[in-house]
C-alpha cells in the first residue's frame, strides 16, 4: 500500500506540471516617443547657400577631400533642411592640389599613432579642371572678408578657380547670381587674423589703413575695411528678402595650433645646462651694464635673463621683437618663453632640431633662438584679440539691425568647448587628437565639431524665426553618426 501512495503523488505532481499554465512574464511596452513633425515657420530653404571660407567649404586635417566636404556643416544643415545643395566636390579623399600636374598643397592628416601625419600619397585634384554648376556651398579656403568681392578671385584662390563661373567672377557675385532664398554666411573675419597669427605675428596689424589693396597676406585687416564688407554682403544677401544666420568669429587663439606646444618643453642634463649658461654669460652681463646706464629697467632685465637648470622643463629662449631695441649696443632681443606665450602647433617639429647638423651647439630653441614666427607674444595676441573683438562688435550690429538675419555665437561656443562642451553623449574639448572638436591641424573642426557647429546655427535659425528644429523629431544632427578622425585607408 504504500507503493501505491508515492504512485499517486507522482501522478498528481505530474498533473500539477501539465496544466496550461502561462509561465511567462507579461511584456512590458516600449516607451512610446512622440513624433514631432517640424515646423520651418514659413521659412524657405528652396534656395540655400552657404558663403564663407575654409569652416564653410568643409577643411579639416589640413585638407580639402570629399569624405570632409560632405561632412561640412552646411551639407548638414542643407540635409535637415531638405534642400538640394551642390558642392564643388575634390577629386579624391586624399587631399591636396594639383596645377598642371604639379603638387601645390599638400595631402590630409591622419592619426599615426604619435600625432598628425601627413598621407603619403598623391593628390589627384587638378586646379585647371573647372567644374560645371551651379553650385551652393561659397567656401574658399584662405578668403579674407574683402577677398570674397574681388573679381578674377579664382585667379587667386585655386579652390574658388575650381568652381568660378568665369575667370573674372567673384564668390560674392556668383553666389549672388543663385538667388538665394536663405544663405549662412560664416567665419567671415576669421582668415583677417589668422594668417597673421599662423605666421607668428610677422604680419602687420592694419589698422588705419583702409586700403586692402596694400596688404600683406599675413596682416591684420582694418575693423573698419571689415564692416564696410560684411554690411555690404549682408544687405545684398538680403536684399531680395532671403533670410539667413552670420556667425562671429571665436578668439582662434583658443584653437589647439596655439595651445598644444608648451614654452617649457626642454630637457637639459646638468653639463649641458652648464654650457648654456656660459654660452649666454656675456648676453646676461650685457644687460646688467644697461641697466646701469639706466636705459632699461629691472623687470626687464629679469624677463630677458637666460638661465638654464638640470630639469626636464627648461624653458625655451626666443626672439621678441618687442623688446627695448637694444642692437645699437650689441645685444639681439632674446628672453625665454613663458606661459604667456603662444607656440605654434609646426613649432613642435622644429624645437630641438640641430641648425647644422651633429652640432649640439646649434639647437633650436635652445642655443639658437627661435625666430618670431613660431611664437605668439602677449602683444601679439592682444592685436587679434583687438581686432576680433571689432569684428564681432560690427556683427552683432549688423545682425540686430536686419530683421532677415540671425546670429549665432561661436565664440561661446569655442571658449566653453575649452573646458568641453557637451554634444549628446559626448564631451568634446580643443585638446589636439583627443578632443574630438579640433581636427588634426589644429585649426579647423572635425565632421563631429562641423556637426555641433551646424546644431547651433539651427538654434539660431529657431530663436530668430521661430522654426523647431532643435524640438523637432531628428531636427538636428547626431554626434555619434559624424567621425572625429579619418582613416589612412580612406582615399
Amino acid at each position: 500500500m504504500k507503493n501505491y501512495k508515492y504512485i499517486g503523488l507522482f501522478l498528481l505532481s505530474l498533473s500539477i506540471t501539465s496544466c496550461d499554465v502561462d509561465n511567462e512574464l507579461a511584456e512590458i511596452p516600449a516607451e512610446v516617443v512622440a513624433e514631432v513633425a517640424l515646423d520651418t515657420n514659413g521659412l524657405d530653404f528652396s534656395t540655400y547657400i552657404s558663403v564663407g571660407a575654409s569652416f564653410t567649404a568643409g577643411y579639416t586635417d589640413g585638407a580639402m577631400f570629399i569624405a570632409a566636404q560632405e561632412n561640412s556643416f552646411p551639407n548638414i544643415l542643407a540635409s535637415k533642411f531638405g534642400a538640394d545643395f551642390n558642392q564643388p566636390l575634390m577629386a579624391d579623399n586624399i587631399g591636396g592640389l594639383l596645377y598642371g600636374g604639379t603638387q601645390i598643397q599638400e595631402p590630409r592628416f591622419y592619426f599615426d599613432g604619435a600625432g598628425p601625419a601627413r598621407l603619403d600619397a598623391t593628390p589627384t585634384t587638378e586646379t585647371t579642371t573647372v567644374l560645371s554648376g551651379p553650385f551652393n556651398n561659397f567656401g574658399a579656403p584662405g578668403a579674407k572678408s574683402f577677398h570674397l568681392g574681388v573679381a578674377g578671385y579664382g585667379q587667386l584662390n585655386p579652390y574658388f578657380g575650381r568652381m568660378a563661373s568665369d575667370p573674372t567672377a567673384s564668390v560674392m557675385g556668383d553666389a549672388l547670381a543663385t538667388n538665394p532664398t536663405f544663405f549662412t554666411l560664416s567665419e567671415i573675419g576669421g582668415n583677417d587674423v589668422l594668417g597673421y597669427a599662423l605666421s607668428g605675428g610677422t604680419g602687420v596689424d592694419q589698422t588705419g589703413n583702409f586700403d586692402a589693396t596694400t596688404y600683406g597676406g599675413n596682416d591684420i585687416t582694418d575693423p573698419n575695411v571689415f564692416a564696410g564688407v560684411l554690411s555690404g554682403m549682408v544687405t545684398a544677401l538680403t536684399a531680395n528678402g532671403a533670410k539667413g544666420v552670420v556667425a562671429n568669429v571665436p578668439y582662434i587663439t583658443n584653437l589647439a595650433n596655439f595651445t598644444t606646444v608648451t614654452h617649457d618643453v626642454i630637457p637639459l642634463d646638468a653639463a649641458t645646462a652648464g654650457a648654456l649658461n656660459s654660452a649666454y654669460a656675456e648676453y646676461n652681463a650685457g644687460l646688467q651694464l644697461i641697466l646701469s646706464y639706466g636705459l632699461i629697467t629691472q623687470d626687464e632685465v629679469d624677463s630677458r635673463t637666460i638661465s638654464f637648470e638640470a630639469s626636464e622643463t627648461n624653458a625655451v629662449v626666443i626672439v621678441d621683437e618687442d623688446l627695448t631695441d637694444l642692437t645699437a649696443y650689441g645685444l639681439p632681443s632674446y628672453r625665454q618663453g613663458t606661459s604667456d606665450d603662444l607656440f605654434l602647433l609646426a613649432s613642435a617639429s622644429f624645437i630641438g632640431t640641430e641648425a647644422v647638423a651633429g652640432n649640439p651647439l646649434t639647437v633650436n630653441g635652445v642655443a639658437i633662438p627661435l625666430a618670431d614666427q613660431w611664437v605668439l607674444t602677449p602683444q601679439e595676441q592682444a592685436a587679434i584679440k583687438t581686432a576680433t573683438d571689432a569684428y564681432n562688435t560690427t556683427i552683432a550690429a549688423v545682425a540686430a539691425a536686419n530683421e532677415n538675419v540671425a546670429l549665432v555665437d561661436f565664440k561661446a561656443v569655442l571658449e566653453e568647448a575649452s573646458a568641453g562642451i557637451v554634444f549628446d553623449d559626448y564631451t568634446l574639448t580643443t585638446s589636439l587628437v583627443t578632443g574630438g572638436l579640433i581636427s588634426l591641424d589644429g585649426v579647423h573642426l572635425t565632421a563631429r565639431g562641423y556637426a555641433l557647429m551646424a546644431n547651433k546655427i539651427l538654434a539660431a535659425i529657431d530663436a530668430e524665426f521661430g522654426s523647431n528644429f532643435t524640438s523637432a523629431t531628428d531636427g538636428l544632427a547626431k554626434a555619434a553618426d559624424y567621425p572625429t578622425n579619418y582613416s589612412a585607408a580612406l582615399r
